[in-house]
Formats: structure tokens, C-alpha cells, sequence
């Protein structure tokens, strides 16, 4: 599993998950689990969408 997530886009993920689950606790609604998505992809470094479409957010050496 080659990593295709870069470090802007991973924080960015990190406070959208964030974010997002924190709306969830806020107005008392499951939707608030969708937040682990971006933040799970982020800790991987490896996005499955981003896999699809054949792009990357990783600087190449």
C-alpha cells in the first residue's frame, strides 16, 4: 500500500475528522462517526478514493 496522502492534506483531514465528530457530540447525532473516516486516512497516509482516481497529495522525492 503506497502512501498518496501528503502532510497539508493530512492535517487538513485530521481537523476536518475532528471537526466533524465534534458536530456529531454537539447537536446528539451518529452522523458524528463519519469524522473517523478522514482521521483514520490521515493516520494511514493512504486514501482509497485517491487510489481510484489515480492521484496523489505526496510531495515525490
Amino acid at each position: 500500500m503506497e502512501k498518496n496522502v501528503g502532510s497539508t492534506d493530512k492535517i487538513i483531514r485530521y481537523i476536518l475528522g475532528v471537526l466533524i465528530i465534534g458536530a456529531g457530540i454537539m447537536y446528539n447525532s451518529w452522523w458524528g462517526i463519519i469524522g473517523v473516516i478522514p482521521i483514520f486516512t490521515a493516520a494511514l497516509g493512504w486514501c482509497p478514493l485517491y487510489k481510484i482516481i489515480g492521484t496523489t497529495t505526496k510531495k515525490k522525492k
